[in-house]
């Protein structure tokens, strides 16, 4: 039988991805320098799990 999860569980890992996203957005939009390294590795986060999300799933 399967384990039944919560809600936070559940929603755990899309909530920091969703923040993330907002975050490097924000950060984007706001300045230049190292704001901009700041909003790369911001974005890169989300896109980061998906690939790693897809690979674990073709094994």
């Amino acid at each position: 039988m399967s384990r039944r999860r919560g809600l936070r569980a559940i929603f755990a890992v899309p909530l920091l991805l969703a923040l993330a996203s907002i975050g490097g957005l924000v950060v984007a939009l706001t300045g230049d320098g190292w704001r901009d390294g700041a909003s790369w590795a911001a974005l890169g986060i989300p896109v980061f799990a998906v690939g790693w999300a897809m690979k674990a799933r073709r094994t």
